[in-house]
Protein backbone atom coordinates (compact mmCIF):
# COMPACT_ATOMS: atom_id res chain seq x y z
CA UNK A 1 0.00 0.00 0.00
CA UNK A 2 1.34 3.43 -0.87
CA UNK A 3 0.73 6.62 1.17
CA UNK A 4 -2.14 7.77 -1.06
CA UNK A 5 -4.00 4.48 -0.63
CA UNK A 6 -3.31 4.54 3.11
CA UNK A 7 -4.89 7.98 3.49
CA UNK A 8 -7.87 6.95 1.37
CA UNK A 9 -8.50 3.83 3.50
CA UNK A 10 -8.09 5.76 6.75
CA UNK A 11 -10.40 8.56 5.57
CA UNK A 12 -13.08 5.99 4.72
CA UNK A 13 -12.68 4.34 8.13
CA UNK A 14 -12.87 7.63 10.05
CA UNK A 15 -16.02 8.63 8.15
CA UNK A 16 -17.51 5.23 8.97
CA UNK A 17 -16.78 5.70 12.70
CA UNK A 18 -18.36 9.17 12.64
CA UNK A 19 -21.47 7.80 10.92
CA UNK A 20 -21.75 4.89 13.38
CA UNK A 21 -21.55 7.29 16.32
CA UNK A 22 -24.14 9.63 14.78
CA UNK A 23 -26.51 6.76 13.99
CA UNK A 24 -26.14 5.15 17.43
CA UNK A 25 -27.63 8.11 19.29
CA UNK A 26 -24.96 7.71 22.00
CA UNK A 27 -23.82 10.81 23.88
CA UNK A 28 -20.38 10.93 22.27
CA UNK A 29 -18.85 14.09 20.86
CA UNK A 30 -16.09 13.77 18.29
CA UNK A 31 -13.71 16.06 16.51
CA UNK A 32 -11.09 15.44 13.87
CA UNK A 33 -8.09 17.73 13.70
CA UNK A 34 -5.34 16.86 11.28
CA UNK A 35 -4.50 13.17 11.72
CA UNK A 36 -6.28 12.80 15.08
CA UNK A 37 -9.91 11.98 15.92
CA UNK A 38 -10.89 12.64 19.53
CA UNK A 39 -14.01 11.08 21.05
CA UNK A 40 -15.21 12.91 24.18
CA UNK A 41 -17.48 11.42 26.83
CA UNK A 42 -19.71 12.84 29.54
CA UNK A 43 -17.24 11.85 32.28
CA UNK A 44 -14.53 13.88 30.46
CA UNK A 45 -12.68 10.76 29.37
CA UNK A 46 -11.48 10.45 25.78
CA UNK A 47 -10.61 7.96 23.09
CA UNK A 48 -7.93 9.09 20.67
CA UNK A 49 -7.70 7.58 17.18
CA UNK A 50 -4.87 8.64 14.92
CA UNK A 51 -3.24 7.66 11.68
CA UNK A 52 0.39 6.61 11.79
CA UNK A 53 1.53 7.22 8.23
CA UNK A 54 5.12 5.93 8.59
CA UNK A 55 3.82 2.50 9.68
CA UNK A 56 0.58 2.63 7.64
CA UNK A 57 -1.38 1.91 10.83
CA UNK A 58 -4.24 3.38 12.83
CA UNK A 59 -3.59 3.73 16.56
CA UNK A 60 -6.24 3.95 19.26
CA UNK A 61 -5.70 5.02 22.88
CA UNK A 62 -8.38 4.60 25.57
CA UNK A 63 -8.90 3.65 29.21
CA UNK A 64 -7.97 0.08 28.26
CA UNK A 65 -4.62 1.03 26.75
CA UNK A 66 -3.18 1.39 23.28
CA UNK A 67 -4.08 -0.59 20.17
CA UNK A 68 -2.47 -0.72 16.72
CA UNK A 69 -4.45 -1.61 13.59
CA UNK A 70 -3.13 -2.83 10.26
CA UNK A 71 -5.07 -2.98 7.01
CA UNK A 72 -5.60 -6.66 6.16
CA UNK A 73 -8.18 -8.21 3.80
CA UNK A 74 -10.04 -4.87 3.46
CA UNK A 75 -10.32 -4.41 7.25
CA UNK A 76 -8.39 -2.60 9.97
CA UNK A 77 -7.39 -5.42 12.36
CA UNK A 78 -5.88 -4.97 15.84
CA UNK A 79 -2.47 -6.61 16.19
CA UNK A 80 -3.13 -7.23 19.91
CA UNK A 81 -6.73 -8.51 19.98
CA UNK A 82 -7.50 -9.52 16.39
CA UNK A 83 -10.67 -7.38 16.51
CA UNK A 84 -11.78 -5.15 13.65
CA UNK A 85 -11.41 -1.42 14.39
CA UNK A 86 -15.09 -0.44 14.50
CA UNK A 87 -15.86 -3.35 16.86
CA UNK A 88 -13.07 -2.32 19.23
CA UNK A 89 -14.17 1.33 19.02
CA UNK A 90 -17.72 0.27 19.97
CA UNK A 91 -16.46 -1.79 22.92
CA UNK A 92 -14.27 1.04 24.15
CA UNK A 93 -17.08 3.59 23.71
CA UNK A 94 -19.33 1.39 25.85
CA UNK A 95 -16.68 1.37 28.61
CA UNK A 96 -16.25 5.13 28.49
CA UNK A 97 -19.97 5.96 28.17
CA UNK A 98 -21.00 3.22 30.63
CA UNK A 99 -23.88 2.21 28.36
CA UNK A 100 -24.65 -0.30 25.64
CA UNK A 101 -24.14 1.16 22.17
CA UNK A 102 -25.77 -0.35 19.11
CA UNK A 103 -23.87 0.01 15.84
CA UNK A 104 -25.96 -0.46 12.70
Amino acid sequence: MNDTEFHQYVDQQMECIEQLIDDSGADIDYETTGNVMTLDFEDRSQIIINRQEPMHEIWLASKSGGFHFQYTNNQWICSKTGLELTELVRQECEKHADETIEWE
